[in-house]
């Protein structure tokens, strides 16, 4: 397994449920280090932005307005295998189809309200940890 780092978002349904510690404690123990993190407001714009290959979608209006219903935690995890493993930690998107035992099945409420964003490839993970993070605020 390759040395990665990728981007993680608590989503707002993770930070009103009083979920982060949760969550981050599941990344922690599967033996991921924290090399980023900030609690921020996103934009209309930077929304847009991140989730830019479905804004003609049906579902990116009410994705839009959920995502900009709260300040988010932005992270960014190190490990091996961190793109991967971390998605197999956090369930299918929809939380309704995720098994007990991952974080989107124990937390989620829907594809929607689903706790966690990561990403989802190397190339992604590369072009989301700049979109969020400037390079001296990443510790690895």
């Amino acid at each position: 397994w390759l040395m990665q780092t990728t981007l993680i978002i608590y989503k707002p349904d993770c930070i009103e449920q009083k979920h982060v510690g949760n969550v981050l404690e599941r990344f922690e123990k599967a033996g991921f280090k924290i090399v980023g993190c900030k609690m921020v407001r996103l934009t209309q714009a930077l929304v847009k932005e991140h989730y830019a290959h479905i804004v003609s979608q049906p579902y990116y209006p009410p994705l839009e307005t959920f995502m900009l219903s709260s300040p988010v935690i932005v992270m960014a995890l190190y490990g091996k295998g961190a793109i991967g493993k971390i998605r197999e930690l956090m369930g299918p998107t929809d939380s309704r189809k995720a098994a007990p035992g991952t974080i989107r099945g124990d937390f989620g409420t829907n594809s929607m309200a689903n706790v966690v964003h990561a990403s989802d490839s190397v190339e992604s993970a590369k072009v989301e940890l700049a979109r969020f993070f400037k390079p001296e605020e990443l510790f690895n």
